[in-house]
């Protein structure tokens, strides 16, 4: 028996709670955001899963209906796609929350992506439902928060991974954390992990109405700052936020520490190697605080980096790391009343 699955990007939707009609709607009228359902077809794989509004990873089979929405990807690593390349109804769920599109080049080290057929747009009363009519929506605020940001050198560079390590110390210390994911591709299981390991609130592009960042930087400034102005209202000690991929990809990362702004007390560049850190540093101009990721993995690669560019690094998912982890946030964030020491390479 065939079932209906939501994809996280609709977690901000109220589907669950109000019924909504399915029906096919020409493709001029076809936007960035829009909520549509497609059939699953094609041979399973293990990317034949969805990402539910829980976060919970569901297997789908043919026959099997999705909601997610239409979006644009351009991963380094994985694959590049929109809405946009969709021909005759056929189209892949881009990332497993339902970022709905065609592949236009992707991994071969990745299985066949799920493939889908439109089956229509979510719809009520004749219009259709968009992510946009669910944003957060705030009036201007300024947000006065100090904020630890990760970045990349590229996705899967170790963000995530020091972000909930961050929001862990910081509560453990006693502090309210706000973790944020600004930009990236939608998935709710990243700003997932900052809520398990001690952040009290969690917020991400899609609850400001995006399901990826890959948009104009105009766009992008006017979903982001509502997103913006709601933090600044909300009673928090400390914003630790991951801006996804790196800021030289189309996802908008340099917008985004653009609106962070004078907010930004550290920056943790996460890195795949060494002379990664130095490719950053050049093309962008980007001095981070602290290199982590996998550039740090082994004492070697540590040394690497700091003869290459001078900077500290800290193996963050060695657990004998994580107190020199600690020390450096209390020092950097001249957090009172902890013990405190310089940075130091770990």
């Amino acid at each position: 028996m065939s079932k209906r699955v939501l994809g996280s990007l609709a977690r901000i939707a109220d589907f669950d709670k109000n019924p909504f009609e399915v029906g096919v709607i020409p493709r001029s009228n076809w936007e960035t955001g829009d909520y549509v359902q497609g059939e699953v077809v094609g041979e399973p794989t293990r990317l034949y899963q969805v990402e539910c509004t829980t976060g919970e990873m569901i297997a789908v089979d043919p026959g099997d209906e999705v909601i997610g929405a239409f979006g644009h990807r351009a991963a380094t690593l994985e694959g590049v796609g929109s809405w946009m390349e969709i021909d005759g109804g056929e189209m892949n769920a881009m990332t497993s929350a339902g970022l709905f599109g065609r592949f236009t080049s992707i991994s071969r080290l990745l299985p066949r992506p799920m493939s889908l057929k439109y089956t229509g747009h979510v719809m009520r009363s004749g219009r259709k439902i968009r992510m946009r009519d669910f944003a957060i929506a705030a009036p201007p605020r300024e947000l006065r928060l100090p904020a630890i940001l990760m970045v990349g050198t590229s996705m899967s560079a170790g963000k995530t991974m020091t972000g909930k390590f961050a929001c862990q110390i910081l509560s453990d210390l006693g502090y309210r954390v706000i973790g944020t994911k600004l930009t990236g591709a939608g998935r709710y299981r990243d700003i997932l992990s900052f809520r398990d390991h001690g952040a009290a609130e969690i917020y991400d592009f899609v609850d400001a109405g995006l399901s990826s960042t890959v948009v104009a930087e105009d766009e992008f400034r006017a979903a982001i700052r509502p997103l913006l102005s709601h933090i600044a209202g909300r009673d928090a000690d400390f914003m630790v936020v991951e801006a996804g991929a790196s800021p030289l990809e189309p996802y908008n990362g340099a917008a985004a520490i653009d609106e962070l702004g004078a907010n930004i007390r550290c920056r943790i560049l996460c890195a795949t190697d060494p002379y990664a850190v130095v490719g950053v540093q050049k093309a962008y101009g980007l001095r981070p605080d602290l290199v982590a990721g996998p550039a740090t993995n082994t004492t070697a690669a540590l040394d690497l980096v700091e003869k290459l560019t001078g900077l500290p690094g800290i193996n963050i998912i060695d657990p004998e790391k994580l107190p020199v982890f600690r020390d450096f946030l209390v020092h950097i964030l001249q957090i009172e009343g902890a013990a405190t020491q310089a940075p130091r390479s770990a």
